[in-house]
C-alpha cells in the first residue's frame, strides 16, 4: 500500500463513508405488486421516499438540492 504523499491526503474509511452524505441522494428501482417503483434513499441508506417515475425521482431528488445517483 501506498501511504500518504504531500499531493494525497489519507482518508479513514469513517471519513470516506460520510464523504456526500448531506449532498447525494440514491435512486434504486423496485418492484413492488408486479409495477416498477422507484424508492429514493438518503446517502447513509435512510429511506426518504418512493415515486412511480424515475425522471420524478430525479425531479424530487433535484428540487431538495441533492444530487441524485442510480444504483443498479
Amino acid at each position: 500500500m501506498i501511504g500518504p504523499s504531500k499531493d494525497h491526503l489519507a482518508i479513514s474509511t469513517e471519513e470516506l463513508a460520510l464523504f456526500g452524505i448531506e449532498d447525494i441522494a440514491y435512486i434504486r428501482p423496485v418492484h413492488v405488486n408486479g409495477r416498477c417503483v422507484h424508492v429514493i434513499h438518503a446517502a447513509d441508506g435512510t429511506l426518504l421516499t418512493a415515486v412511480m417515475d424515475r425522471d420524478l425521482a430525479f425531479v424530487t431528488i433535484r428540487r431538495h438540492e441533492l444530487s441524485p445517483q442510480s444504483v443498479h
